[in-house]
């Protein structure tokens, strides 16, 4: 049986075309240089009151205990996540922060800056990872059960302007 082609005024795109990876996106950790970048992102993200100040984020990525993974592309960077190590004993990673570019988003940068997050925690013998969410960040909320985490209860006033946050967790 022959192909047929449907064709559209003005269209010279015939389907389907070959496969061809659309990126190639690597993970590596953080460099110092890439710390006004992160900030960028970070403030398109998230709006003033839930993204954090070049000193937070460079307080995160300091803290002992803490890894940041860098999704890049072509020396561009798509994204970002740090992660902490609970001090004091405790067998608990927390998600401090993950941020896509949003052109990027639905590429898969976010599910392997997780997958590397929670790979980092279970290597280092941690029984659960947590993480904030904003409560009208349903997209989010979604992505993150979708990798297992449920809601185990709800912080009212979390972010300035009086905005609440769940908190996820998943056993590792």
């Amino acid at each position: 049986m022959g192909a047929f082609f449907i064709l559209y005024p003005l269209s010279f795109t015939l389907w389907p075309l070959p496969a061809t990876p659309y990126f190639r996106m690597i993970l590596r950790l953080f460099r110092p240089s890439d710390l006004e970048t992160l900030w960028e992102i970070d403030q398109a993200c998230f709006p003033p009151g839930i993204s954090y100040s070049q000193e937070e984020l460079a307080g995160f990525i300091a803290q002992r205990g803490s890894r940041t993974w860098v999704a890049e592309e072509g020396g561009s960077i798509m994204g970002f996540l740090i992660a902490s190590r609970q001090p004091r004993g405790r067998r608990a990673g927390h998600i401090v922060t993950i941020d896509v570019v949003e052109v990027t988003r639905l590429r898969g940068v976010g599910t392997e800056l997780m997958d590397a997050a929670e790979h980092w925690a279970r290597e280092e013998g941690l029984q659960l990872i947590y993480l904030e969410t904003a409560e009208d960040n349903l997209a989010a909320q979604r992505f993150y059960a979708g990798r297992g985490y449920r809601k185990l209860r709800k912080i009212e006033d979390y972010y300035r302007h009086g905005l609440a946050a769940w908190v996820m967790v998943k056993e590792l």
